[in-house]
């Protein structure tokens, strides 16, 4: 049973370090997984970890995630090439897309070769469930504040644009993150942006944000609009729900 509308968790979280494994789903996945709204069997998840190169180590890590939650998980390599010729059908056999972290420059260059952005957007209208952190929280908006170039941060602005927004992600541990989307706003790079800090996650629903969510204590997440008056970036701090 997909979503009851097209649905976006873009979050700054997602995993913890396991118990008997190296990481386990934290409560921002298991969120994502129930707003897809599978009952009476094991829920799939695909892990796309192109922002990091698609590694198989953090491949595995994810897979072995699954097991312990109960959650079958595959992954969508595109290094060296796609699983399958039909990236459509592949993607819409999952109930949620988990996007890794990463360049998220990279990201956007690879899946436009491949024509991935039409597949999610696709995904995304029947019902699948598009999530992820950091790079895969940026990728769904116009842009966002990003390290893929270097260690000063550069602003995107090619993101897939499903949701009409920029992006901020690591807001409240990377001490660039906020100056540079309040000066890419008051600049008008980047439109209305919404910002999490670590451990936080922005639900919509469509292209409206509905609610913001944290899995740990204090982790909040904001809105930073162009007062066109005075030129300036004006920051709000949105309620935040703890899963």
């Amino acid at each position: 049973m997909p979503a009851e509308q097209p649905t976006i968790l873009a979050t700054s979280g997602g995993l913890r370090s396991g118990s008997r494994t190296f990481v386990e789903f934290n409560s921002l996945i298991h969120f994502a997984l129930d707003l897809s709204g599978v009952d009476g069997r094991t829920p799939r998840l695909c892990h796309v970890g192109t922002a990091g190169g698609d590694q198989r180590a953090m491949n595995a890590n994810m897979a072995e995630a699954g097991r312990v939650a109960g959650v079958d998980v595959s992954v969508l390599n595109l290094f060296t090439m796609p699983p399958t010729d039909d990236l459509e059908d592949y993607v819409l056999s999952h109930d949620v897309v988990w996007v890794g972290g990463g360049s998220v420059a990279n990201l956007l260059a690879v899946w436009e070769v491949h024509g991935l952005g039409a597949v999610f957007r696709k995904a995304w209208e029947a019902g699948v469930v598009l999530s992820g952190v950091s790079a895969g929280s940026i990728c769904w908006h116009t842009g966002g504040a990003t390290d893929s170039f270097g260690p000063d941060l550069r602003i995107v602005t090619n993101g897939l644009g499903f949701l009409p927004y920029g992006n901020g992600v690591h807001y409240d541990s990377e001490e660039q993150r906020r100056p540079k989307i309040h000066a890419a706003v008051a600049a008008g790079v980047l439109p209305k942006t919404y910002c999490t800090d670590d451990g936080a996650g922005l639900l919509y629903r469509g292209t409206e944000l509905v609610e913001a969510v944290a899995e740990r204590p204090g982790s909040g997440a904001y809105v930073v609009v162009r007062e066109d008056s005075s030129g300036t970036a004006q920051e709000e701090k949105l309620d935040t729900r703890l899963l």
